[in-house]
């Protein structure tokens, strides 16, 4: 690019050279007509100028004639005095005009307009002075006379005779000396107007010669650079045609340049893209948000203090899914690499140069790559948890999977219009796939709990979009074929590794039995009371845990309080030794497992607080949690309690008034017993952001809903600052 730039500056500074000689030669006759033009003028004046001193002769040889034929009248008649003036202006002006002729000096007209006579020649000086020698002879008399003329006291008759004497005399001898000058004042102009057009001819045919010259030399260079970048301009066409990649120029307003690649257009999938705007190309075929990031992109490529290789990795077009013009997904629809690249001017960035290819085979290779390592990854994490979960409570998993997708399957199919009955449904999936989720989460299944979370995603945006319809609930079939795939993968592994595994549910209880401890006052609690209905269950077959491990099931709830804890950034302990042999009935051992889960996640995500706040308030970094459970003649009793940051009333409080729930002058009135209720209300969370742990607002929702179910009881005891229990009773007949 240098030596181009080089050989263009030579041929422009060439070309300015010469320009500037024609300009020369242009101003040089100019000049000289200018001031050939200043000659004539001053030849005029001069001819003038005698022609006017010749004219004031005779007429000062008039006026004499007069005054001589008019001696005798009054020297103060107007005739007389007329005369007299007329006579002293000529003498004045002849005496002056034959100096400055004969000097060359500055003359004045009539006007008072000055002109500079030019200097005349010997023969013109002989005439001259000849003219001047006359008029010295004259000029004293006529001074003599018009000194007393005008004075009635003194007979100035004499000084009169004598001077029109001298006028007869010199009188003729001053003409002939004027014309003289005169003739040859005007030949001497004659001689320079003939010499002025000679030089004005000689000028122009110069300048129009060197013009012609000048045409032919720059006509022939023009040609062999049109040749040239002929030449140049097929190659590069070409090069366009042959490569198999886009390729094209854009400037600063991102107009694209009017020579591109043949390929462009397959690639891009328009007709049209020289002179196009690169943004109108993209708009509608890439999302807006990577639309307005390729304009920064492009803003900042064209920024000399940015670094190129620094701005090329925030490059938003890079494997970039471009779909067809109608924005419809299809097979048109494909993936595209753009590489921008700035082109220099020495030391300007003059445009960027775009490189695009098609990357749809690359893409969908890498996208089917990575599916079937995710699968890899989701088969050995599914074995991991075979090989190291007791294969009761993976069957156990995989039938209680199977119940809640049915379940939410048949909440699908009931029909529901009015949006009272649609925000039912909501929620009763929400809570079936968020027991689902953390069961999947107890067991480390992440790709189960994955899917689980994205549904919930979903479900959290129909919540807080307002008004619902049916066609809202579609999406939620994929996310339940997803999960139901999961769970028969899982038990097809399961079948392949131990075939002795039994797929029906065991009569085992899943829940971890722990240590016997007095039920709390409930006189002495803050109570929750979320019973609503009255159902009773009649007889129903009973669990013995006598024969199962106490440690296994508490290491499996051990562990899922560990994940979460790390999640979370924080440290816990869960306690349930000295654990007593108690039996539960068959119905019972879901709902426990359930609402033994959802507390165990509320105690980690709220209970709980960080290591850096329960040191700042004297307790240990690690956090103390205690799983219980009792049973009686009539009731089973679950309790779970933290020594964590207790429930937060008035933090509830603000919540819900920023939340938009209630206003701040409802909120001031609510009890401590109406907040707690809130806690329990579905999508409502004290948590600011959302993530796999907590922050929805479902988990106490499944809680209540699970204790209504089977008619029990829920009590809340808290303290600010030092522990939350929650105390769940359920009848056991």
């Amino acid at each position: 690019m240098a030596t181009t730039y080089n050989t263009d500056n030579k041929r422009y500074h060439s070309l300015i050279i010469s320009i500037a000689l024609f300009l020369s030669l242009i101003g040089a006759l100019l000049a000289f007509t200018f001031y050939t033009s200043s000659l004539l003028e001053r030849n005029t004046v001069l001819i003038d100028r005698t022609n006017q001193v010749a004219n004031s002769a005779q007429a000062v040889i008039k006026d004499l004639f007069d005054l001589d034929s008019s001696y005798g009248e009054d020297t103060n008649s107007p005739h007389i005095q007329r005369v007299l003036e007329r006579l002293e202006q000529n003498t004045s002006l002849i005496t002056s005009s034959i100096t400055a002729i004969e000097q060359g000096g500055e003359i004045t007209d009539v006007d008072g307009k000055s002109y500079n006579l030019p200097k005349i020649n010997n023969n013109s000086q002989t005439n001259v002075a000849a003219a001047n020698e006359q008029w010295l002879l004259l000029e004293p008399k006529i001074q003599n006379y018009l000194k007393d003329a005008d004075n009635i006291m003194v007979d100035s008759s004499d000084e009169l005779i004598q001077a029109v004497e001298q006028a007869k005399t010199s009188s003729l001898l001053i003409n002939d000396s004027l014309d003289q000058l005169t003739n040859e004042v005007f030949i001497n102009a004659e001689r320079q107007a003939d010499t002025i057009r000679l030089i004005q001819i000689l000028g122009v045919a110069a300048i129009f010669a060197y013009f012609l010259i000048f045409v032919f030399f720059f006509v022939r260079r023009l040609r062999d650079t049109d040749a040239e970048a002929l030449a140049a301009r097929r190659e590069t066409q070409e090069i366009m045609e042959t490569v198999n990649t886009g390729l094209f120029l854009l400037d600063k307003d991102l107009n694209i340049g009017q020579q591109h690649s043949r390929a462009l257009n397959g690639i891009i999938g328009e007709e049209r893209l020289a002179g196009e705007n690169f943004a109108d190309v993209l708009r509608g075929r890439i999302s807006d948000k990577d639309l307005k990031t390729t304009r920064q992109f492009i803003e900042q490529l064209y920024n000399p203090r940015v670094k190129e290789k620094l701005v090329d990795s925030l490059n938003p077009l890079h494997k970039v899914m471009l779909h067809n013009a109608s924005g419809e997904e299809s097979t048109t629809s494909r993936f595209l690499d753009f590489k921008f690249s700035r082109v220099y001017e020495d030391k300007d960035i003059a445009r960027i140069l775009v490189n695009v290819n098609d990357v749809s085979d690359a893409v969908y290779l890498e996208q089917r790559l990575e599916k079937e390592r995710s699968q890899n990854d989701m088969q050995i994490e599914m074995l991991t948890t075979i090989l190291n979960v007791n294969p009761k409570i993976i069957n156990e998993f995989i039938n209680n999977t199977k119940a809640h997708i049915d379940k939410m399957n048949n909440i699908l199919k009931n029909p529901g219009s009015s949006q009272f009955e649609l925000e039912g449904k909501l929620n009763a999936i929400y809570r079936e796939m968020h027991s689902l989720k953390g069961e999947a989460s107890a067991l480390k299944l992440h790709s189960f709990t994955k899917i689980a979370s994205d549904a919930e995603d979903k479900l959290d945006a129909l919540q807080n979009q307002g008004k619902l319809s049916g066609n809202n609930f579609l999406p939620l079939a994929v996310h339940l074929d997803d999960l139901l795939s999961l769970s028969n993968t899982i038990e097809t592994l399961g079948e392949r590794i131990n075939q002795a595994a039994p797929k029906a549910p065991s009569s085992t209880n899943p829940v971890a039995p722990i240590k016997t401890a007095p039920q709390p006052s409930i006189g002495q609690a803050q109570v929750a009371d979320v019973a609503t209905t009255s159902i009773n269950f009649d007889g129903g077959s009973e669990v013995d845990l006598s024969d199962e491990s106490d440690d296994e099931y508490l290491s499996y709830y051990q562990d899922f309080a560990k994940d979460i804890a790390v999640r979370q950034g924080k440290q816990v302990q869960l306690n349930g030794h000295n654990l007593a042999h108690i039996n539960i009935p068959e119905r019972l051992k879901q709902p426990i497992k359930e609402i033994s889960i959802q507390l165990l996640r509320n105690a980690v995500v709220h209970g709980i607080e960080s290591p850096e706040a329960r040191q700042s308030a004297g307790k240990s970094a690690i956090g103390s949690i205690d799983l219980e459970m009792q049973r009686d003649n009539q009731n089973l009793i679950i309790a779970l309690q933290d020594d964590g940051q207790g429930i937060d009333y008035e933090g509830i409080r603000h919540k819900l008034i920023a939340d938009g729930r209630f206003g701040a002058e409802e909120a001031s009135q609510m009890t401590h017993g109406d907040l707690l209720k809130t806690l329990f209300a579905s999508g409502f969370s004290t948590k600011e952001q959302a993530d796999e742990d907590g922050g929805r607002g479902v988990g106490l929702d499944v809680i209540k809903a699970l204790v209504k179910e089977h008619n029990g009881k829920l009590n809340v005891n808290t303290e600010l600052g030092k522990m939350t229990r929650f105390v769940i009773t359920l009848p056991a007949a």
